[in-house]
């Protein structure tokens, strides 16, 4: 059996974040609205509250990093390029958003991009191990 390498391990772990980052607002929702209106059409629910709809512009940044960091992690792999640039690069990835998601749900102004800024870093860590 192989061992997964400490990059995909941490796509797998980023993969569950984003999970976690999609069912928070819904499951938000559907305790505010009710099971019955968020299992239908929900062509008229009621408007989400600030912190839902903070949690959903969390949820769908999550979803664009992961649209750029899943091929870089997986083109890495694919590749056979492993090292400590593209561990630390996931590394930087995966903390900065674990720490972003924690910063944009609480409101914290100001701090939020710092902890994009690190993900993003992470990323451009492990494209430049392509190039």
């Amino acid at each position: 059996m192989n061992e997964t390498s400490a990059e995909l391990m941490m796509l797998v772990w980023s993969v569950i974040l984003t999970f976690v980052l999609i069912l928070v607002p819904a499951t938000q929702s559907v305790l505010t609205n009710g099971l019955k209106v968020m299992a239908g059409p929900r062509d008229q629910i009621p408007e989400p509250s600030v912190t839902n709809k903070r949690l959903r512009r969390l949820a769908a940044n999550m979803i664009e990093n992961m649209v750029l960091f899943v091929p870089l992690v997986l083109a890495a792999s694919v590749a056979g390029v492993s090292n400590h640039w593209t561990v630390l690069g996931c590394q930087l990835f995966l903390g900065g958003r674990i720490v972003h998601a924690l910063v944009y749900a609480a409101g914290v102004p100001w701090v939020r991009p710092v902890f994009w800024a690190v993900a993003v870093t992470g990323m451009g860590m492990i494209a430049w191990q392509l190039l």
